[in-house]
């Protein structure tokens, strides 16, 4: 009986090469993903991001007066939390949990930031607010998500946020959640801003 061997190339250099690049594409597209999805919510208006005196959520305030009308026949309630994506060493709580409010009142609230690692870190924070239909009534004035935010090693800093609720908000939305999520910001926004 005699058995033929065949013998097949194995060349796997060029299997490796293929690998290593859907790793580093993959890489770049995470990377890519954080600042991608913030824009698309921004364009759509999905996700419940905030606008800013008529702008879009994370711009800076318009130099437009805040809303003169205060509805005090209601009061909404505004709860905050912040969430700190991982790769970012830091923590974050807001200084108070909710507050009351007639529509139309301008409130100043902050958050508590700190940097747990042992060098400088620069982060970016991204609002949302839930229920999505009380996002377009949700002005914010003053917020530490307008611009990259440097924590120097173990450095924390109290981040104001001054907003008001539109007294055109539905009147069945008695609750609004604003939670913002820190990202360490990619490098390329980093260098843009000469943070590097």
């Amino acid at each position: 009986m005699n058995s033929e061997t065949v013998s097949l190339p194995r060349d796997h250099g060029k299997l490796i090469g293929k690998l290593v690049l859907i790793v580093v594409a993959s890489a770049i597209f995470g990377v890519a993903l954080v600042p991608l999805y913030d824009t698309l919510c921004r364009i759509a208006g999905l996700n419940g991001k905030t606008f800013a005196n008529g702008g879009l959520a994370g711009s800076a305030p318009s130099a437009t007066a805040p809303v003169a009308r205060v509805d005090r026949s209601r009061l909404v309630t505004v709860e905050f939390t912040g969430t700190v994506m991982p790769g970012l060493p830091w923590e974050m709580r807001p200084l108070q949990n909710s507050v009351d409010l007639h529509p139309g009142e301008m409130q100043q609230v902050a958050f508590l930031v700190r940097n747990t690692a042992n060098h400088a870190v620069v982060g970016r924070a991204i609002p949302s607010v839930t229920p999505g239909q009380a996002a377009r009534h949700f002005d914010k004035i003053e917020c530490f998500c307008f611009n990259l935010q440097t924590l120097g090693p173990g450095e924390a800093r109290e981040m104001p946020l001054m907003f008001v609720v539109k007294p055109e908000l539905d009147g069945d939305v008695r609750t609004i959640t604003l939670s913002y999520a820190f990202f360490a910001a990619p490098a390329a926004e980093v260098k843009k801003e000469g943070r590097s």
